[in-house]
This record gives C-alpha cells, structure tokens and sequence, in this order.
C-alpha cells in the first residue's frame, strides 16, 4: 500500500500540473486529529476548479491516481437518484487498498464550501484566495440535544415499528420483519447516543452510522445491541424484538428523567401484544 506521504505527493503534485485546478482541500477522517489514525482512512479531497467540463468531458485524468479495483460516480447513477448539487464525486478504491474520495467543484462555490464542512484543511492555494481558514474541528459533527419532541417523536417511531416486526415474523416473514427491526434498532442507537450525551455532555462525535457508539455507552447495553443483529432465523429475531424493546424502554425512562418529561406509556401497551403474537407464532410452529 502507497504511503501517506506517496498519496499526499501524487494528489498535490498533480494539482500543481494542472493549470484549472486553483485549491485543494482535504476534509473527513484525515482532517480530524481526534480520529485514531489507520491506514485504511479514505482521501477524502476537494478540487475547485475553474472550468467543470475540463474536467467531467473523461475520465482518463483519473488514472494518473493508480490502478483501481472500481469506480463510483454517484450523480451519474439512475438506481440511486444523486443529490444534484453543484459537485461532482469520484469514488475511487485502488488495487493497493488505498481510496480517494474526489469531489470536483467549482471554483465560484468557494464560500459554500468552506461554510459547509468544519472537518476541512487547505492543502493547496494558488491564488491567496483563502484569506483565514478555520482551525478544523468536530463542531458541524457533535451530537445535538434532542426537545422533548424529538424524543417523543423517536418513542413513537420505535413503538409504532414493533408491531410490524412481530406481525412478520407471526406470518413468516423473515426479511420483512428484519427490515423493520433495523429501523428500530435506529432509533434505539439514537436513544443511546442522547442518553451518552446527558451523561458526558452533547459535545461528542458518534461518528456516521453510530460507529463510535460503543465508546459511549456500558458494556451490558452495548452486549444488549449487539443481540438484535443476531437475526438469521424466526427464533433469533424474536429474541432480538424483545431485548431491543426491553433496552430501548430502560434507555428511554432515563433519557424522558434526563429531559424533565413524561415517558409515553408504549412499552405497558405494546409488549404485552407483542408477547401475545409470539404466542401465537409458538401455537402455530407447535401444530
């Protein structure tokens, strides 16, 4: 695998060759000193450019970055909709295992950008555009304080989906009731996240997708969690059902103590008729 120091040299010196690119950034992982460093961080760059269509008319400027074991450009996809904004992604995994998130800009969204993305370093300048530059920090990726609504909103959701889980799995539908299970499991990761914060303060990065979630958290709730992705057979997942349930009513009583409000009665309505479709489903498996 090329090293750091070879992928900084190989981006910045072709930055340099190339007359229409005017800034280099680099945001994400490797903007963010908090991040444990490991050699699998992505590249994560941004050119502004001045001329886009210098750039997008082909791809063949992409190969002086390496061989690549595939490609993603995310606005020319149809199965999944791009977000149609004004920049342009290349997603890059090269056969040495290292990978570059490219994003070509135009030089006029300067501003934008910059306001954008907290996690940001300027790399390259040729024209002194960048009079100051924030020191880069966490600050647009910490974990905010839920209103009571907010966390009313997530009991509902979690509570409304447990019936759709339960039913599914009394009908024998497997993938079904996991969709459904996954969408509670979010909501439940997302209690856990506000509950980490009325602990230690909201000034925390879970990170994308929760991935730093069991820093936060105990270990008995995080071996709790961790129960409801063992989902591979009807068994498994009504076990998951229920100790997520049982986990997101303790997380939720805390986090409504926390936040000086009433907890919504859903777990003493809901679990009981749970309880009573997997009955059912037992009644039926034993005929």
């Amino acid at each position: 695998m090329r090293s750091e120091a070879e992928m900084f040299n190989l981006i910045l010196n072709f930055a340099r060759r190339e007359e229409g690119i005017r800034l280099v950034f680099i945001n994400g992982s490797r903007a963010n000193p908090k991040v444990k460093p490991d050699s699998f961080r992505d590249f994560d760059i941004v050119f502004l450019v001045r001329d886009m269509a210098d750039f997008l008319g082909n791809d063949d400027w992409l190969e002086v970055f390496g061989k690549r074991l595939i490609m993603q450009k995310p606005e020319t996809m149809q199965l999944f909709p791009p977000e149609g904004g004004k920049a342009f992604p290349y997603l890059m995994l090269f056969e040495d295992g290292n990978r570059i998130d490219l994003q070509i800009r135009p030089l006029e969204e300067l501003d934008n950008y910059l306001a954008s993305d907290s996690l940001c370093v300027l790399l390259l300048d040729k024209d002194g555009l960048v009079k100051t530059m924030p020191e880069s920090s966490e600050r647009d990726y910490l974990l905010a304080q839920p209103t009571k609504k907010h966390f009313e909103d997530s009991c509902n959701e979690f509570w409304w989906l447990s019936s759709y889980v339960a039913k599914a799995l009394l009908r024998r539908q497997l993938p079904y009731a996991n969709a459904h299970l996954n969408l509670m499991r979010d909501e439940l990761m997302r209690q856990l996240s506000w509950q980490a914060g009325f602990r230690g303060g909201f000034n925390l990065n879970i990170g994308k997708d929760y991935k730093y979630l069991e820093e936060h958290i105990s270990t008995e709730d995080w071996q709790s969690l961790l129960i409801s992705w063992r989902n591979d057979s009807f068994e498994n997942s009504w076990l998951a059902l229920f100790e997520i349930c049982h986990l997101f009513e303790k997380v939720s009583a805390q986090n409504a103590k926390s936040l000086g409000c009433a907890l919504p009665d859903y777990a003493q309505k809901l679990l009981p008729y749970l309880e009573s479709l997997k009955q059912d489903a037992d009644s039926s498996e034993a005929l």
